[in-house]
């Protein structure tokens, strides 16, 4: 029974999980088709750079949120590997443990936004539009 329920909980987080590197995704593709509108209209430098860095923080922001899931997803894993007596269902507790605020959540952030997976193509398109801008 308490194998079910961990199962249940790990199938609900899983999913979140895998949902939060689709929209990810998209971000990445809206970085992409708003340079291609930015370039295609002409539009300045300056402030096609400041929404593509908007929408790379937004990006460094969900991956936040999504890599605070992984440690209960392993913690589940574990328990029912090791079918402990232990109760499930604890992910809003989990996420409390390593909430973080002020500068702390400012340098989570930052830090997850230098990460290869969440910087390309953020960098990328921001050195393409200031090439752009630079060369024209």
């Amino acid at each position: 029974m308490e194998t079910q329920r961990y199962e249940a909980e790990w199938c609900l987080l899983q999913n979140q999980f895998e949902s939060y590197e689709k929209h990810s995704l998209y971000i990445k593709l809206s970085s992409i088709l708003g340079l291609f509108l930015a370039l295609s209209f002409g539009l300045a430098a300056i402030p096609t750079c400041f929404i593509l860095g908007v929408l790379w923080i937004q990006d460094a922001i969900l991956k936040t949120f999504q890599s605070r899931i992984e440690p209960r997803l392993l913690r589940i894993e574990k328990s029912i590997q090791e079918k402990a007596q232990s109760c499930p269902f604890q992910f809003n507790t989990d996420y409390l443990l390593v909430e973080t605020k002020g500068l702390s959540k400012i340098q989570e952030y930052a830090k997850q936004a230098v990460r290869p997976t969440v910087a390309f193509p953020h960098v990328v398109l921001i050195a393409i539009m200031l090439a752009t801008a630079i060369f024209s």
